[in-house]
């Protein structure tokens, strides 16, 4: 259920388990037919996020998996308590995906910590307002709305607006599709463990240096979406939605290419799903920056001979890792000492 808006029962402890997302591209980056980004996206049953926070006498991280995830969480915390006059908490990151593969990893940390302790402060906002005051969603709202609403998700992109004194602010992108991903349909991952994608400056400086996306590949990338693959997940054609995220995928790396060092920004990966692409009907790509990447395939007898080709073909390339996965049709849940699990988001 979405949380609702007004003042809760505070809880003394709670444990968030947040989805891991796959960001499948976006619309238009430049913003070319007039409005910038829009994302589309999925999440998955894998890789997730799990946060237990207890109410303390004093700020205490008891784990996290790094030192700069341990700063993060930190400075999350420090905000949301100066904003809400909160009290202090422990916080236990007991799982996270690795930092920087593509994930999502960045925006479920947040969204987890800003729930729970907001649960814990007897708030109730909602996910956009948390992702709005944690620095988080400023281009994708696939993290956010996978977060409150799993499945596959289309957004609109962020919108420019106003705020009561005159001050620019940008809008979260809208929801303008969701549905549930089919169960039969699996996502095999393969994962360059040597590399992360490009993130912070880095990335900002790689945004800066491209050219404007055309307005052609804008309206072609709209078209694949609308045309083959919205349709082929409403009606379960796998054909058709494997072919839309194909060519979708290859428009989009080609353009992020010069900063990202090609289609894919792992050689090794590229060279794991081509295998798979070469040997049957797959829909691949890499999800945001990489290195992780994908091949939607139709069956779980299908992903098994996915799995074995592209274990075949990255044999002696050290740090690979390759696993099978489905889509998660629902968004984050939320356990607490005095409250039966329940779900943040629709089921």
């Amino acid at each position: 259920m979405q949380i609702q808006s007004g003042g809760l029962a505070p809880l003394s402890a709670v444990t968030i388990d947040a989805p891991a997302r796959l960001h499948l591209g976006f619309l238009d980056p430049n913003g070319s037919l007039g409005r910038a980004f829009g994302s589309v996206g999925l999440t998955i049953d894998e890789r997730g996020t799990r946060v237990t926070m207890r109410l303390a006498d004093a700020m205490r991280v008891e784990a996290t998996r790094s030192d700069a995830e341990r700063v993060r969480v930190e400075r999350y915390v420090e905000t949301l308590r100066a904003a809400w006059d909160g009290p202090a908490v422990s916080v236990d990151v007991q799982r996270a995906p690795r930092a920087h593969t593509g994930l999502g990893s960045g925006t479920q940390l947040a969204l987890a910590i800003g729930t729970a302790y907001a649960r814990l402060a007897g708030r109730s906002p909602g996910s956009a307002e948390i992702a709005r005051m944690l620095g988080r969603g400023t281009r994708s709202g696939i993290g956010t709305l996978g977060f409150d609403h799993g499945g596959f998700l289309v957004d609109g992109g962020p919108a420019q607006g106003h705020g009561p004194a005159g001050e620019a602010h940008t809008e979260a992108p809208p929801l303008l599709f969701r549905q549930p991903f089919p169960d039969a349909w699996r996502i095999l991952l393969v994962d360059d463990t040597t590399r992360e994608g490009l993130h912070g400056e880095a990335e900002k400086r790689g945004l800066a240096s491209l050219a404007p996306f055309p307005q052609a590949l804008a309206a072609h990338v709209c078209h694949l979406v609308l045309l083959r693959i919205l349709p082929g997940i409403a009606e379960s054609d796998f054909d058709a939605f494997a072919d839309g995220i194909t060519e979708m995928q290859q428009t989009i790396g080609e353009y992020f290419a010069p900063v990202q060092g090609g289609v894919f920004s792992s050689p090794t990966v590229a060279a794991a799903l081509e295998a798979v692409a070469t040997r049957q009907t797959a829909g691949i790509g890499q999800t945001s920056w990489g290195p992780t990447g994908f091949a939607f395939v139709r069956s779980a007898e299908e992903a098994s001979g996915a799995l074995a080709i592209a274990q075949e073909a990255t044999r002696g390339r050290p740090g690979v890792a390759c696993s099978i996965v489905t889509g998660r049709n629902r968004g984050a849940t939320l356990r607490a000492v005095d409250l039966q699990q329940c779900g943040i988001g629709a089921p």
